[in-house]
């Protein structure tokens, strides 16, 4: 039976964070046994236990100290832990809006994303520009289809979109077997994808790409979505001088694809092309920098929906977090040793007075 989530009692929501108290074990066992050792240490053969202090300027903890000091700090660690597994109760039911714009988000992830023209990578510069359309993102559902030779949904529209930003640090060049980037299969995806939602809401279609393919009727494609109301916005990745392209697992680190003569390949960013589809999708095309220029200028394209958003069928619960009450407790725990830190210190007696002595 799958597991059910009680109504409004009290769990928490990240419970392996106790797997910490296991430490505690380990930290006990090596205070007992250093304990052990320094009391049979060489020292201690030629000193009296109470003559120590005086011989090395410091004082050993009793036992009982030694042991309530541990304590000490594992009710501190132990509250440490608890704040961290989340503890929550009580929930209040909310309902879903759905905005009237749709961005579905195809990810070019052939080899030639792994060219490091542009830092870090062409595959990690595009994850970053999902990364920061979902940040900056206030209007739009999004959703993902990665491809290369073939497409795969990651994640269709929704407004949960941090099921995209949490699937980006998997998407990489060596999740497809078959190399190549044939973006034709991708729109049709996307069309089937989008078709699906209000016609009378914006659809449109980010391409994140270098544009290394060589597909004919591309233009087309795009210009039939274009009649149906999906428009085709593009990202250029990379550069025009370009630069040679990694070879995949298992070739060593540092090799590079080479063609029949044995010359390293050298991928280029093909402006023209991704240009040309997006003024045959009537979009917008864009360089990725750093800059949130350009995230914010493609949010602004796929955000032109005269439809308001509204609410939907569906309902998330938002449950009151109460990870702030052992986080207080530790507080009131750590302010007495605070403040003995800053106190400051009593000034010395006179010489004469210490000893008795009287003043002249």
């Amino acid at each position: 039976m799958p597991e059910t989530m009680p109504d409004a009692g009290f769990h928490f929501e990240q419970p392996l964070w106790f797997l910490g108290l296991l430490v505690l074990v380990p930290v006990a066992l090596w205070l007992w046994r250093s304990a052990a050792r320094a009391a049979r240490g060489p020292i201690h053969r030629y000193a009296d236990p109470h003559l120590l202090p005086h011989l090395t300027g410091t004082r050993e903890l009793k036992a009982q100290e030694r042991w309530g000091r541990f304590l000490q700090w594992s009710l501190l660690w132990a509250l440490l832990l608890l704040a961290m597994a989340g503890p929550r109760w009580d929930y209040t039911d909310v309902r879903l809006f759905h905005p009237g714009n749709n961005l579905l988000i195809l990810l070019d992830i052939s080899r030639s994303m792994q060219v490091a023209d542009v830092a870090p990578s062409r595959i990690g510069r595009a994850r970053q520009e999902i990364q920061d359309l979902i940040m900056q993102d206030r209007e739009v559902r999004l959703g993902l289809i990665a491809f290369a030779s073939t497409p795969h949904v990651v994640s269709p529209v929704t407004e949960d979109t941090f099921t995209v930003l949490n699937a980006l640090p998997a998407l990489s060049t060596d999740l497809t077997d078959l190399q190549g980037s044939r973006v034709g299969p991708a729109l049709e995806r996307a069309e089937t994808l989008l078709k699906s939602l209000p016609p009378e809401s914006a659809r449109a279609i980010l391409l994140i790409s270098d544009g290394d393919f060589d597909e004919p009727d591309l233009a087309a494609q795009v210009a039939k979505l274009a009649e149906q109301g999906i428009r085709l916005h593009v990202l250029g990745i990379g550069t025009e001088d370009g630069a040679r392209v990694p070879a995949p697992p298992p070739a060593q680190a540092g090799s590079w694809i080479s063609d029949r003569g044995g010359k390293p390949v050298v991928s280029r960013l093909n402006a023209d092309l991704l240009e040309g589809l997006a003024k045959a999708g009537q979009g917008t095309y864009r360089l990725a920098d750093y800059r949130d220029a350009d995230t914010r200028e493609i949010l602004k394209a796929a955000a032109v929906s005269k439809v308001p958003a509204k609410a939907g069928d569906e309902r998330t619960r938002i449950w009151n977090e109460r990870y702030w009450l052992p986080v207080v407790l530790i507080m009131a725990l750590l302010l007495p040793q605070l403040r003995n830190q800053f106190r400051p210190r009593g000034r010395a007696e006179p010489k004469g007075r210490a000893t008795g002595e009287a003043r002249p």
